[in-house]
């Protein structure tokens, strides 16, 4: 099995949290930080509702905006006493813990927050803090360290139903799925993409041609479908897709590579898995997806190649990773060389 990290034990259980909130109540300090900012925000919302439950005024509620921490001005904010309420609330958005100056100032106010008062450090969906500083540390071990990851399956699908529902609409599963693969996990990503698909649905029941034609492609997905059209030796689907990724102004080579080296590995795991019986879930565990239906696909996919070319391919884009980085040649000219490289269907015995 493999071994959970910091960053997996933090992961919220949303529903529970939100139930342990409103049975409980709020506690002093909170961290609120990861990838789901749709999740994230929600909670803090419900946090804020609990601590003051008629609204917020310039009494109870303050909020302190980053990247700079103002040691003085927190301080305030969190030694004002509230005025006509139970509680305060403290916001501090968007602070660069990673690099805040006088760390030891600023744990010496969290670890003394008054009964009365709730602090809510809340970072962007890009954040990711550095476990090893004694910021980092003193803030986790004084309050709680809620990570939003990506929804679970069955949470993310009951969702999507519901936005689709609220529209009029009612969505087949095999559509939803389709719509997580090309659109991705996160729901803030989603919500235009379902407003797209529910408004162009012509009849009352959303179905899989409906997602496939408006519904935006994240990188990840075509880098998928590049991979998947070389596993079933459609190289000109492959090479068509990459040249639309490259067209892209958004996506720099070196960008489409990382996608590429985590397919590729992520491929390499599950054809360990096909060959040695290990099922899906040992794919999940050591790929980290999170929805059984795209593991099923990336089996799938894995089954058009060999075990030895897929670990050529992950050497053949470490390759490519290093001339990028430390050579004058094109960037594109490399990325589109490791491709057709993997495409030939090298194998490990061969690049030795």
């Amino acid at each position: 099995m493999a071994k959970k990290n910091a960053k997996d034990e933090a992961n919220v259980n949303y529903a529970a949290e939100v139930r342990a909130l409103r049975e409980r109540g709020p506690e002093r300090l909170y961290f609120l930080w990861g990838p789901e900012d749709y999740l994230r925000e929600q909670f803090l919302l419900t946090l804020k509702k609990c601590c003051l439950p008629e609204g917020d005024d310039s009494f109870s509620f303050k909020r302190l905006n980053g990247p700079e921490m103002d040691v003085h001005e927190l301080r305030q904010a969190v030694d004002a006493m509230p005025f006509l309420t139970e509680r305060s609330f403290v916001e501090v958005r968007n602070v660069d813990l990673n690099r805040a100056k006088e760390p030891e100032a600023i744990l010496a106010v969290l670890n003394d927050i008054p009964d009365y008062c709730t602090v809510a450090f809340v970072q962007s969906a890009q954040f990711e803090p550095d476990g090893r500083i004694k910021l980092i540390k003193g803030l986790r071990s004084a309050g709680k360290d809620m990570r939003f990851s990506q929804a679970a399956q069955n949470q993310l699908i009951d969702w999507i139903i519901r936005r689709f529902a609220a529209a009029g609409k009612r969505i087949e599963l095999q559509a939803i799925h389709r719509l997580i693969f090309i659109s991705g996990d996160l729901m803030n990503r989603l919500i235009p993409e379902i407003e797209k698909v529910a408004a162009y649905a012509k009849g009352e029941k959303v179905t899989v041609s409906d997602v496939d034609t408006v519904a935006s492609h994240i990188p990840d997905a075509d880098v998928f479908n590049m991979t998947d059209y070389i596993a079933r030796k459609e190289y000109n689907n492959a090479m068509s897709v990459l040249a639309e990724l490259l067209a892209d102004k958004n996506n720099e080579p070196i960008s489409i590579l990382a996608l590429l080296v985590t397919q590729m590995r992520r491929l390499y795991a599950a054809r360990i898995a096909i060959d040695k019986g290990l099922g899906t879930k040992y794919v999940m565990e050591v790929t980290g997806l999170k929805y059984d239906f795209l593991v099923r696909q990336l089996m799938q996919s894995a089954r058009g190649f060999t075990l030895p070319q897929l670990r050529r391919a992950v050497e053949l884009c470490a390759e490519a990773d290093y001339k990028i980085k430390s050579s004058s040649l094109d960037d594109r000219e490399l990325l589109t060389e490791a491709v057709l490289r993997i495409a030939a269907g090298e194998d490990h015995a061969q690049g030795q």
